[in-house]
């Protein structure tokens, strides 16, 4: 039941958007903004499963089990990130990091992933964070009911997935994410695969004009993919302090040269 509300709430969202050149092109929207809303549905589903096993340890006081599911359980949000300004208030609570706040790690404002992430790696303890275990699986409740009824603006969808790919070269590639745990590789799988969901769905709008650029993008999705692979392990990928400069550099230019193309999807797509 709740894959046809999201398929028909988002078949309402492009109908009613107004920003696609004509009312052929928004109609051609529909099928993928449908498929999107029920692959976020799909990814805080998850992320709410797996929130509350991540609090759950956290109040038990399991520290390893508590540091094991922080990155895996941040990867189903990292994925929904290319449309996070629709939930603005949420990322801020959920996603924010110390530099947003006046005291950094010591403010009391400051809540979410990365203020566990600090307890967890930088006091090495669940010692205080059962609060902030409590907060975060109440705005992750929040996000995953918001989703049936979140209007998906075409221009934002699409915009989403070069605008993250670029965040992640020009300010993620430093390690600033999370910086206490060193999970940025998990991070960076996530927004990969988030801006890729998008690109593959309106694919098929693209290839009949653009076959050329279509091919680009392909293969400039599997060299991000390829070198992101290079760092993966048993257990999920390795900590990115392990990277040298030059690593991190190389993978920055690559996902420059995705983020550059995916930048032009607007445009082809008829969307301002």
């Amino acid at each position: 039941m709740r894959q046809y509300v999201l398929a028909v709430t988002a078949l309402a969202s492009a109908l009613s958007y107004t920003g696609a050149a004509n009312a052929e092109e928004d109609s051609k929207l529909v099928e993928p903004l449908a498929a999107y809303k029920s692959y976020v549905a799909d990814n805080t589903e998850k992320l709410l499963e797996n929130t509350t096993k991540f609090a759950e340890a956290i109040k038990a006081g399991d520290l390893a089990k508590a540091k094991s599911l922080f990155a895996p359980t941040r990867m189903n949000y990292e994925a929904v990130e290319p449309i996070a300004e629709l939930f603005s208030d949420l990322d801020h609570t959920i996603d924010a990091r110390a530099d947003d706040f006046e005291s950094k790690e010591k403010d009391a404002k400051f809540s979410g992933f990365h203020r566990i992430e600090y307890g967890l790696w930088r006091e090495n303890s669940t010692k205080g964070l059962e609060p902030y275990a409590d907060k975060l699986l109440v705005d992750v409740k929040d996000l995953n009911h918001r989703v049936e009824n979140l209007t998906f603006p075409p221009e934002i969808v699409v915009g989403g997935a070069s605008a993250l790919m670029e965040e992640v070269a020009a300010t993620k590639i430093s390690g600033e994410e999370d910086r206490y745990s060193h999970t940025d590789l998990w991070d960076f799988k996530a927004n990969f695969d988030g801006s890729q969901k998008i690109y593959e769905l309106v694919k098929p709008l693209l290839a009949k004009d653009n076959a050329d650029f279509v091919k680009k993008v392909d293969a400039n999705f599997k060299v991000v993919d390829d070198t992101l692979g290079k760092y993966k392990t048993a257990d999920g990928y390795e900590l990115y302090d392990k990277l040298t400069e030059a690593d991190r550099k190389i993978l920055a230019a690559k996902v420059n040269a995705l983020a550059t193309d995916l930048s032009t999807l607007r445009g082809k797509l008829g969307l301002s």
